[in-house]
């Protein structure tokens, strides 16, 4: 017969909010596992003696971390999730009849708490990993990912040119965010002129593409005098965000340009938890940020009594400055060299005792390249220079095929760290199944947690600004995502109690156990031969 459900409202209903909610509910497994009182003496500095309460510190994060467990990125979206769910109810403390924080609340107090807090709350939750053994510490693999910064770049403004000379010193001493001075201005523009004579016969800057261009550009916007609005070409020399001064133009092969900012990581290679995440400016290169994301890692495993003794990256984060300082700390590192490392000149081989390059090629003049001191170059870095001499090369056959047409005499440059460079190229070299090992475990390591970041836990983008709030972000990200892989470890890995312990360890069989009336059904296995049992009265599982 079919049925017909009748609702009818009733004014009074016998039930609690704690009735409603499962016992194997994810937010009564957090509440269980993560203890956030110390969070009340930690944030006491931020708040006065007068004035109206605030939003209770606890509940603050646990909205948080409802957002980021629910890839919720809006905090209006997240409030009215809280408020329409009886479980997060539950989990804030909050009855069904009260009214949850309002959302600008949120916003205010995020900005309000300093990065430290987030800082704490995090190594909080690695300490729970570490306590369960789910990290071992040795090795550590580093990545990074842009995170869409709160700022287009339709928001651009170019940076006021001040003059040379004086005006460049007081530049240093000022806000040298929103001006540049006219000689950087013009080595921009130099360099976007050679692009333009670099790549005219690549392809899409043919005739026929230039063409196809100019007719695009004729149905293109025009401004109040008539003249076509030309794209300008964008750089962080030249031109800020008002709206996101800390964001910065980035763009990845492939990939549009927009405002971003730098997530690094440092992951545990035993079971994939994140030791270390901080953001940093969207123009820096990887190797300028891994000593920064090495040092939180290493930190925060000292704190838990473990070692990194190994750092495994692509090549993104080779340069010397970077592997000085593994060396330094002693770091056994496998970062393969960047592409424009040339391990040996050809036709020449390097003389370390007398510091100096020395022609081998047939029919040469055996010239020698001597020394002639060291160079910064545009880029940053410095060189070594080695030269020789007009008598020795001017002269020679093979000069033009090796000098070039124009120059009378042969020159070398090479970095001032090419011998960490060249350590690193014999290792790989030297160990081929190691490093293939090393680069295998680096990107079953780090990249999928990247990706589960990026997709799963709002780490794709920051809504808010500044790169306190971004590095904010990326904790909470983080720390959610090693709060998630806690608690499933706690299901899967569940610990003995001690009565059905004892009975394993005495050899009881299962027709034994089983013959206790109290014992009712297995649970879990934990460990070699042991077996879980949970009783009718009393629940063995802890």
């Amino acid at each position: 017969m079919q049925g017909k459900h009748h609702h009818q409202p009733r004014l009074f209903v016998p039930v609690t909010l704690d009735s409603l909610v499962p016992e194997d509910n994810i937010y009564r497994q957090l509440d269980s596992a993560l203890n956030l009182q110390f969070l009340y003496k930690e944030t006491e500095s931020f708040y006065g003696t007068e004035g109206q309460p605030s939003i209770d510190p606890t509940v603050f994060f646990k909205i948080l971390l409802v957002g980021y467990l629910n890839n919720l990125q809006s905090d209006r979206k997240l409030i009215q999730f809280c408020a329409n769910s009886l479980d997060v109810r539950w989990y804030l403390g909050y009855e069904l009849d009260e009214a949850l924080p309002w959302h600008s609340t949120i916003s205010r107090t995020r900005a309000l708490f300093g990065e430290e807090i987030f800082l704490k709350l995090f190594r909080q939750v690695l300490s729970l990993c570490v306590q369960k053994g789910m990290v071992r510490g040795k090795r550590q693999a580093v990545d990074s990912a842009f995170i869409k910064a709160n700022a287009s770049l339709d928001s651009l403004k170019e940076k006021e040119i001040v003059g040379d000379g004086e005006a460049w010193a007081d530049e240093l001493d000022s806000n040298s965010e929103f001006t540049v001075s006219q000689q950087r201005k013009n080595l921009v523009d130099k360099h976007h002129q050679w692009k333009k004579q670099a790549y005219r016969d690549m392809p899409g800057h043919s005739a026929a593409a230039k063409r196809e261009r100019l007719e695009a550009a004729s149905k293109e916007e025009t401004d109040d005098n008539g003249n076509r609005i030309r794209g300008k070409y964008l750089s962080n020399h030249t031109h800020y965000s008002p709206t996101d001064p800390d964001a910065r133009i980035s763009v990845k092969p492939g990939k549009a340009r927009q405002m971003n900012y730098f997530g690094q990581l440092a992951v545990d290679d035993a079971h994939h938890v994140i030791t270390g995440a901080t953001a940093d400016f969207a123009d820096q290169r990887d190797s300028q940020c891994l000593e920064k994301i090495v040092e939180l890692a290493t930190s925060h495993l000292e704190e838990n009594g473990l070692k990194a003794e190994q750092i495994l990256a692509d090549a993104g984060y080779s340069s010397g400055e970077a592997l000085e300082y593994l060396n330094r700390k002693e770091l056994d590192a496998w970062i393969p060299n960047f592409g424009q490392y040339v391990p040996q000149r050809d036709g020449f081989e390097y003389n370390r005792e007398l510091n100096r390059y020395e022609c081998r090629k047939p029919g040469g003049k055996a010239a020698n390249l001597e020394y002639k001191g060291e160079r910064p170059v545009s880029k940053g870095y410095i060189k070594r220079t080695y030269r020789g001499s007009e008598s020795d090369c001017g002269k020679c056959p093979l000069r033009a095929e090796c000098c070039g047409a124009a120059t009378r005499f042969k020159k070398i440059d090479d970095s001032i760290h090419k011998e960490l460079y060249d350590a690193m190229h014999r290792k790989l070299t030297g160990n081929p199944k190691t490093a293939r090992k090393m680069s295998r475990i680096r990107s079953k390591t780090v990249e999928p947690v990247l990706g589960t970041l990026l997709n799963f836990t709002s780490m794709r983008r920051v809504h808010t600004r500044g790169i306190e709030g971004a590095t904010k972000h990326v904790l909470m990200a983080a720390l959610t995502y090693n709060l998630k892989k806690y608690l499933k470890w706690v299901r899967k890995n569940p610990v003995v109690s001690k009565p059905v312990e004892k009975l394993v360890k005495k050899g009881a069989k299962m027709k034994e156990l089983f013959s206790f009336s109290r014992y009712s059904s297995i649970i879990n296995t934990c460990g070699k031969n042991r077996t879980i049992y949970q009783n009718k009265q009393i629940n063995y599982l802890v």
